[in-house]
């Protein structure tokens, strides 16, 4: 994954951001459920897949078939975790071993 493209999905990843926080129609459900005396914390999950589009054949070179994904570097991981994105597979760093 070359730095552009990771500066590329940092951008929607804080694109995706800006607009839930900038949203009217999110803020004013919030206000209302906060008139029945809750507080609300809003988690959302994002997923970003990437698929090859010039050649399929890349994808299969790196043991990804359609709806698989290639590997990843640990700078990848560490990159997608940043983002808060979880990769299916893969150990949560933040665990921790509890016995």
């Amino acid at each position: 994954m070359t730095s552009r493209l990771r500066e590329l999905i940092q951008q929607l990843g804080e694109a995706i951001h800006e607009s839930v926080i900038e949203s009217e129609q999110i803020a004013g459900v919030v206000q209302d459920i906060r008139k029945y005396g809750f507080d609300v914390l809003l988690m959302l999950e994002a997923t970003i897949g990437l698929n090859e589009a010039t050649e399929k054949g890349a994808a299969d070179a790196n043991g990804a078939g359609e709806g698989e994904v290639g590997t990843f570097t640990p700078n990848d991981l560490h990159f997608l975790r940043s983002l808060r994105i979880a990769v299916e597979g893969e150990p949560d760093e933040d665990a921790t071993d509890v016995k």
